[in-house]
């Protein structure tokens, strides 16, 4: 059997290393996105562009989507001339960014009423094991419809896994980003106090990491409020996004996730202070003004 045609929309920095990886694994592409100068690359390379969703959709047995947000998916999926519009009998959404999960099990439905199936497969690690086809991958969907698309998420993924249902792997990513993210501002206001009392920053990392709360975001932390080192690589504005969508998701379950929403408050007042580019870490910078 011939590959499957995919098509790919959101050729950022983690959508066009997938894409690359894609290609020198010998799958055709259609594209389309933005930026005409990642997109003329890609074209390059032997992929095909179109100018709509629709268009897309219609001239692809996989349409890949790693975009930024619900809205932006919802607006690809249902605009006039969007996926929903183009999408072929038998054909699959991926969708790998991070959304919400009442929102990606909506979008299933409405694929599966047009034959259509859909997977959510939000990925962990970077634009970097993304073109040696080494990212983590958690897919969630139907199981026959997952296993119709695993040899592909295995050319990008070298960890596949099947989380659950459709929902779940969005829903397990949120949840991922709320311990990871919230961990990095506690730590953060941890260096912050201890600047502010009078500890040395060095120090207070050596005992705590002789303890269980040692881990990679510990040394994040460090890294920034010790040594002015920013290189977590995930932004304010990103774990932003993200934990404003585990609040909701929370919500639509019927719940609260208080301390979730105390994250929330903070990575808010740092994007209002005009942070939103930096590094997780460096709300350090915003507590430090905070405390007396």
């Amino acid at each position: 059997m011939a590959p499957p045609v995919i098509g790919f929309i959101g050729l950022g920095l983690m959508g066009s290393n997938m894409a690359e990886c894609l290609q020198n694994n010998g799958f055709d592409l259609v594209v389309m996105g933005r930026n005409a100068e990642v997109v003329a690359t890609t074209v390059a390379r032997g992929a095909s562009e179109v100018k709509s969703a629709k268009a897309l959709a219609s001239a692809s047995d996989i349409v890949m989507l790693c975009v930024t947000t619900s809205q932006v998916v919802e607006s690809l999926i249902y605009g006039e001339d969007g996926i929903l519009a183009g999408i072929r009998q038998g054909a699959v959404v991926i969708d790998f960014g991070t959304s919400i999960p009442t929102s990606t099990r909506k979008i299933g439905g409405d694929l599966s009423a047009k034959g259509a199936g859909m997977i959510d497969a939000p990925l962990g690690r970077t634009p970097a094991h993304a073109k040696d086809g080494l990212l983590n991958i958690m897919a969630a969907g139907d199981v026959d419809t997952f296993e119709t698309v695993k040899p592909v998420l295995n050319v990008l993924g070298e960890n596949v896994f099947h989380v659950g249902d459709l929902g779940a792997g969005h829903a397990t990513k949120l949840i991922n980003n709320f311990m990871g993210m919230t961990t990095v501002c506690t730590m953060a206001q941890a260096f912050a106090v201890a600047k502010q009392a009078g500890i040395d920053g060095q120090q207070l990392f050596d005992i705590m990491s002789a303890g269980p709360s040692n881990s990679p975001f510990m040394q994040f932390c460090k890294n920034y409020a010790v040594d002015g080192v920013s290189d977590l690589g995930f932004s304010i504005a990103n774990a932003n996004k993200d934990i404003g969508y585990f609040v909701q998701m929370v919500a639509d379950m019927g719940s609260r996730a208080e301390i979730a929403e105390g994250t929330a408050a903070n990575l808010l007042a740092a994007l209002d202070a005009g942070m939103g580019d930096g590094n997780v870490p460096e709300i350090f910078d915003l507590f430090l003004k905070r405390t007396p």
